[in-house]
Parts: C-alpha cells; sequence; structure tokens
C-alpha cells in the first residue's frame, strides 16, 4: 500500500476530521528540526494544535498517563488533566491497538489533528517511544521559559526501529557518578529513544557495586589514594542499584551490569588479593591503562568468589543479559602460575588464550543457570566463545562479523565511530554519523545477528561534570544511526537538525561540546618586527572566538577575534569557543615568551624522535610554549635517553635565570626528569656556575603536570649554556609496564 493510502485509512480509522486537512507537506522541513533521530514516515499536515490546562489525557495505562504528565510539567511547566470532558477539549490519547504495529513492540504511530492526538502501539514500549516524539515536537523555546503557547505542529508519523539494542556504555570505575546523575541520564536515553544502558562498575581503578557478602569490595576497592593522599572513590549501595533499576524499568531502558573479568579487577584483588596469582598485595590504582594481575584462573576458590558476586549481581538486575568483559587481559601472570598452568594441563588446553575460553565458558555457564545470557568484549573471541554468548565488538568491525560467522549475537561499537571519550578532533560528528551497525561485508541473512550499536563514554579523562559535552552532540549522530540507519544518509540535512537541537539542549540543561575541532591557531614569528603574530581559525558552525592577552580566562565578555593577533612582547593567550553564550569544547592556553635565547642557535646531544620534534633544532627557543598535549607540535620527545643541550645565545649577555619546562603523563609513559642542571659559559668548552634542580613532584601521578625547573644566577654573564636533563629512561617498577622505555618531553628553554 502506498503511504499516501496508508495514511490516509490510519486517519479514517482514527476518527480525524477532514475539515481540519488543508495540505501535505512530505519528509524533512523546518517543522521536524528538532526531531532526533528522525521518524521512519512522516506527513506534516498544515497547521498546530495548542496544549492548554484544558488538555485532557487519556490512556488505559496509569502508569503511562502519570509519566507524560510529569514529564510534560517538567518541560513546559503545564499541568495536564486526566479525563476532562468536552468536545472543546483537546484530547492526547494513548492506545494499544494489536494490529498498529506488527512485531515490533517499540513502533508507533503518531497523529497530530485540529483536536486530538494520537499515540497507537501494540505494546506500551511503543507508546512511550511515541512520546518522546512529541516531547520533541515541543518547541525549545517553551522548555527554556517553562511558559508561552505550547504549539505541537499537525502531523502523521510511524515510526520503528531497524535495531533492538540501541546503548550508552558509561565508565562509572575511573570517575565515579551519582546515583542521581545516573537517572538523569535514563532519562537523556530515553529522550533519544536508546534503549540499553551499560553500567560499567568493575575496573582497576574502583569497585562500584555493594556486594554484602564481600564488604571489603566497597571498603577498600571503591576507593583510591591520589598523588596528594586524598583519597578518591564512591560505590553504589543495593539499595540505590535497585532504585536506579525501577527508575529505568519505568522508562524501557534495560541496565546492562558489567562486572569485569578476568582482567581490569585490581581495584577487586586490592580487597581480596587471595584470588590472584601472586597473592598481592595491591592497591587500588591510580594509573590508567592495562595492568598485569589478574584473577586466577587455576585456583577454583576464585570461581567461587565470582559465583557469589554473581548471585547478588543478578539479583539485583532482572534483564537479560550481563556483560563480564574480557578485554584486555594480559597473560604475564597466567604464563608464571603454577596453578594457572596446571589448569591448561588438566583440560588439555593449548595456551593461555584457551585458558581465558575456559574461564569465560565457565562463567557463562553458571549464569545461563540462573537464565542469563552472558556478553564480552570481542578479546573473548580469541579463547572460544560459550554457548549463545553475544560478542561485543570495540576493536574494528571485525569481531562483530566474527562473531556473525561463528552464529552469535553481536553488538556492534567499533572504537573508530562510538568511543565518544576521543577528542572530536579524531572521532567528529560526520564519522558518529557515517557509522553502520551493520557492516556491509554481512550478508542481509548475517546483519540479523547484529543486534545493534553501542556509544561508549570512558572516563579516564571525563568526571562527571564533562560526561555532558563529551557526549553530546555526537551522540545524536548515533542515536539516530541506531534507530534507524538510514540507508541514504544526508549529513547536511542531519546536521541542520543538529544546529536546531542546541537550543532544545540549552533549554533541557545539557552542556553539550563540540562536533570537531572547533579551534586550529598557527603562530609565525616576523624576525624583522620582533613579533609574533597569531591566527585563528575556526573548525564548527555558528560559533564565536574569544580571547584575553591578560592571563585571565576567556568569556563572553572577552575580545572577539576577527583578525590575527599581532604579539610583541611576553604574553599568555587564552582562547574559548562560545554558541551563543554557551561555551563548548575545551580552554586553549598559549604561551609567547621573549626571552634571551629566542631564536638563537641550539644544539642537541641526543636527537629528539621525529614523531614529536617541535619544529625541529629551534623548536626549544621559539619562544612558544606547548599546551599540556604533547601532540599539539610545540614539544619534544626523546625516548629512553637523558636531554642535554648547549644554547650559542651569539653574544655574551647577563643570565639571571635558565627555565626548562617537562611534562608529566604516566599514563602516557611521559615522566618528568629525576633533576635537572644549567650551567654557563664563556667559550663553550668549559662550563661552571652549575645549578641543579630536583624533581619533586610524584611521579606516580593520574594528572597531567607542566613543571618549570629554574636555575637561577646572579649577576653572570655567558654566551652559552648548557642543559641536561636526567631521565628515569624506563618505566618505574610501580608502571603497568616497568621495564619499558620511557619519554621525557620538553617544550621550551626560556632565559632571562
Amino acid at each position: 500500500m502506498p503511504l499516501k493510502t496508508f495514511l490516509l485509512s490510519f486517519l479514517i480509522s482514527i476518527g480525524f476530521s477532514f475539515s481540519g486537512l488543508l495540505a501535505f507537506e512530505n519528509g524533512f522541513n523546518d517543522k521536524g528540526k528538532n526531531l532526533i533521530p528522525f521518524p521512519e514516515k512522516v506527513e506534516w499536515l498544515q497547521g498546530n494544535v495548542l496544549l492548554s490546562d484544558k488538555t485532557s489525557i487519556i490512556s488505559q495505562s496509569d502508569k503511562l498517563k502519570s509519566y507524560f504528565i510529569a514529564q510534560i510539567k517538567s518541560f513546559t511547566g503545564l499541568e495536564l488533566k486526566s479525563n476532562l470532558t468536552g468536545s472543546s477539549h483537546l484530547q492526547i490519547i494513548f492506545k494499544i491497538n494489536d494490529q498498529s504495529a506488527g512485531s515490533n513492540k517499540e513502533a508507533y504511530q503518531l497523529s497530530v489533528s485540529r483536536n486530538k492526538i494520537e499515540i497507537t502501539a501494540s505494546d506500551e514500549e511503543g507508546l512511550f517511544r511515541g512520546m518522546q516524539t512529541l516531547f520533541q515536537l515541543i518547541p525549545a523555546s517553551v522548555k527554556a521559559d517553562k511558559n508561552g503557547s505550547i504549539e505541537i505542529p499537525c502531523c502523521l508519523i510511524s515510526d520503528k526501529p531497524q535495531f533492538s539494542w540501541r546503548g550508552l556504555h558509561l565508565d562509572c570505575c575511573r570517575h565515579f557518578m551519582s546515583k542521581d546523575f545516573i537517572k538523569r541520564y535514563i532519562d537523556i536515553l530515553a529522550y533519544y529513544k536508546l534503549n540499553t544502558f551499560h553500567w560499567r562498575l568493575v575496573e582497576d581503578q574502583g569497585w562500584r557495586i555493594e556486594i554484602k557478602r564481600y564488604p571489603k569490595l566497597t571498603q577498600v576497592g571503591a576507593w583510591r589514594k591520589e598523588a596528594d593522599g586524598s583519597l578518591y572513590g564512591g560505590f553504589y549501595t543495593q539499595e540505590d542499584i535497585k532504585e536506579v533499576v525501577a527508575y529505568a524499568q519505568e522508562r524501557y531502558i534495560n541496565i546492562v551490569p558489567e562486572i569485569e573479568m578476568p582482567g581490569h579487577t585490581l581495584a577487586s584483588l586490592a580487597a581480596y588479593p587471595e584470588y590472584s596469582c601472586t597473592g598481592g598485595p595491591f592497591e587500588v590504582t591510580i594509573m590508567w591503562g592495562v595492568m598485569k594481575d589478574i584473577y586466577c584462573a587455576g585456583n577454583d576458590s576464585t570461581f567461587y568468589f565470582l559465583q557469589d558476586v554473581l548471585d547478588e549481581v543478578t539479583a539485583l538486575f532482572p534483564g537479560k543479559y550481563i556483560h563480564i568483559g574480557g578485554d584486555e587481559a594480559p597473560k604475564d601472570r597466567w604464563k608464571e602460575c603454577p596453578k594457572c598452568q596446571a589448569r591448561i594441563k588438566a583440560e588439555g588446553l593449548k595456551d593461555e588464550h584457551a585458558l581465558q575460553g575456559y574461564f569465560t565458558k565457565r562463567i557463562a555457564g553458571y549464569l545461563a543457570s540462573k537464565g542469563k545470557t552472558v556478553i564480552g568484549w570481542d578479546e573473548v573471541l580469541q579463547g572460544g566463545l560459550a554457548p549463545g554468548m553475544v560478542v561485543q565488538s570495540w576493536r574494528s568491525f571485525q569481531g562483530t562479523i566474527d562473531a556473525v560467522k561463528l552464529g552469535h549475537y553481536t553488538i556492534c561499537s567499533p572504537a573508530s565511530h562510538t568511543y565518544l571519550n576521543e577528542d572530536p578532533e579524531d572521532l567528529d560528528l560526520r564519522i558518529a554519523y557515517s557509522f553502520k551497525p551493520a557492516p556491509d561485508d554481512l550478508t542481509a541473512k548475517e546483519k540479523k545477528f547484529v543486534l545493534g550499536g553501542e556509544a561508549n563514554l570512558w572516563t579516564e579523562r571525563a568526571p562527571q561534570e564533562t560526561v555532558d559535552s563529551k557526549l553530546f552532540p555526537r551522540i545524536l549522530a548515533l542515536a539516530e544511526v541506531f534507530w534507524n540507519n538510514p540507508q541514504n544518509k544526508n549529513y547536511d540535512e542531519f546536521y541542520s537538525r543538529v544546529q536546531t537541537a542546541y537550543k532544545d539542549l540549552d533549554a533541557r540543561g545539557i552542556k553539550y561540546g563540540r562536533e570537531t575541532k572547533v579551534i586550529t591557531t598557527s603562530s609565525a614569528y616576523d624576525n624583522a618586527k620582533k613579533e609574533f603574530l597569531l591566527t585563528i581559525s575556526k573548525g564548527q558552525a555558528g560559533i564565536d572566538v574569544r580571547y584575553t592577552i591578560d592571563g585571565s580566562d576567556a568569556d563572553t565578555t572577552s575580545i572577539l577575534y576577527s583578525e590575527p593577533i599581532k604579539i610583541n612582547k611576553t604574553t599568555i593567550v587564552k582562547i574559548a569557543a562560545f554558541r551563543e553564550n554557551h561555551f563548548i569544547g575545551k580552554r586553549t592556553t598559549l604561551s609567547f615568551d621573549f626571552h634571551k635565547a629566542l631564536n638563537s642557535k641550539i644544539t642537541l646531544v641526543n636527537k629528539y624522535d621525529e614523531r614529536y620534534r617541535a619544529g625541529g633544532e629551534n623548536g626549544l627557543i621559539d619562544g612558544v610554549r606547548g599546551t599540556d598535549n604533547f601532540h599539539d607540535g610545540s614539544w619534544q620527545g626523546f625516548e629512553g635517553v637523558d636531554f642535554e643541550c648547549v644554547i650559542d645565545l651569539g653574544e655574551t649577555k647577563e643570565v639571571s635565570e635558565v627555565s626548562p619546562r617537562f611534562l608529566l603523563n604516566s599514563n602516557s609513559w611521559v615522566f618528568l626528569p629525576n633533576k635537572v642542571e644549567a650551567s654557563l659559559s664563556n667559550d663553550g668548552v668549559n662550563f661552571n656556575d652549575s645549578q641543579t634542580i630536583m624533581n619533586d613532584v610524584p611521579q606516580k601521578n593520574s594528572e597531567i603536570i607542566l613543571k618549570e625547573f629554574p636555575a637561577l644566577f646572579k649577576n653572570k654573564s655567558a654566551r652559552y649554556i648548557k642543559v641536561k636533563a636526567e631521565s628515569l629512561k624506563v618505566c618505574p617498577d610501580w608502571h603497568p609496564y616497568k621495564g619499558e622505555k620511557s619519554w621525557l618531553f620538553i617544550d621550551e628553554i626560556v632565559v632571562k
């Protein structure tokens, strides 16, 4: 049946008055600018309907009715009534119709006519999804002001999802998220028709779920000691979990807990070291990355412990799925562990990868006995899958393809397209929108094994207050792709809806971030004029770039960038981007130093790595300081060696201070020098007046730190300056990659 005929028949079936039908408008237009994901079929009718306190709600479900009334009040301030009578009143009707949506319980039909709004579905879940479309049709201005006319455009919408799994994975271990924040995000997921909340509760950096039989998991495992000695952490009580689960169920969001094993479990082992291969002791780590200490697979008590834990987990989470991780589990300890090696021999296993397969299958079998299906990250493919196991592919699309070829269901969430912890410079809005959850390499029959996709946020660099800016606006692209996976994607049309969506995000208090790299800076030094020329380029539409040169943070009242900035003295430039006075992205700080070594000659003893060359030989005395990102082009990196250089000032000058600056980013194997020495010479051969500055910052630190090592001189004249920095050369014993070559990064040597 043609779409127009179907829609006309649908109008008749619900008693639509054709006297109010003036014209049809097809497809995308200004009326649909708020809709993300865009529905499968839309017909726009001429005119609007007005919601008021005379509007009546009619529903067979008291639960849905109460939810709808509460949401309308939250969005608009309007208090709707139930079951008012009178033909002049607008009615909003939620109707279950077994014939309306076929076999898809999330499908719905929405009709907005002159005197009636009706959502029809075969299941309450479909009615709920249709409500979200109606909420999105409420103008952002009304949501912002909580007053004014609430006009809904007349329309006919028929809609259903293509994928049954439309998720958000949130890591609450690296940074803890409050219970109320989780509930807020469940509402956000519902608004964009996502239906799965994948809750990461176990990591090396924190155990976040109360297990009553093992109290030390939260007494010890939920807290880590930061470099400054403070404790950081938190956990969810079982009552918290029950509250969140019930909240999600009311919004048709399924929560999938992730109880990671056998790796990423150092917080658990800090509490109960007997379940490791070595017996510890361990501490909850402040380091990110992959840790070598994991659960012992040769010890039966490990499995009994995990079964006890999973007994309490399955009692809290009524959903079908339990995620057990399985990613990034180094086999170093297993190779050295007599019990693990004995297990390999006794079970006739090929190697340690097969031992992880044994581990996974044993846990999966136990969970299957409790009616649960296990999900694992794609590394679980290496050791073999348990029957019925679902594979979540993150390293590439290949895990999805391999799982399907083995006859297993899969969730496609490759880091290249769905890991929203990645900076928009690397994964921008366009890339996210290009994602296809079902790879083209699969046949139509094989694609049916793809449950859907998932947006992922790992929180090493994302504390709670930054989550909005990491996810938005890019999660809008994934929400649309997960719902309907447009076959003929029109990015420009989608992008226009995103621009409209910003007002809706503002109205709902969502602090969105960047679509892509917001600004790009470049600077050039004019030797004749003795000045830098700083140019700022915009990478995103609709933004203002503002800056300061007085050291204060840039805000909406700061200087509006309109032309290249001339800098002729030592200056700190702070730059920020704004969209309609809303700060987006991250702040950029650039330092320009007019010092005595500027553009002098420098000779290095050890060569920098070509990947981190900071403009070449002159990069350390070019007057430009680096940011806290060692990829920004202003840093020189030295792997596994000390740093040493000699600067020729060209003539004898008075020197009062020599101050090189170094970077600490221990998670990236970048460490501060143990010590720095600076000395002076007039002939370039004999150096004296040596000053030594020792490092006083803990190298074991999860923060990125920029540190200067100033050497002070009194009334000294010199032409040559030698600077030496003693590198660690290898990662220290406490580091996950101890013994591997470490890095030393330096960005500028300022001479005063």
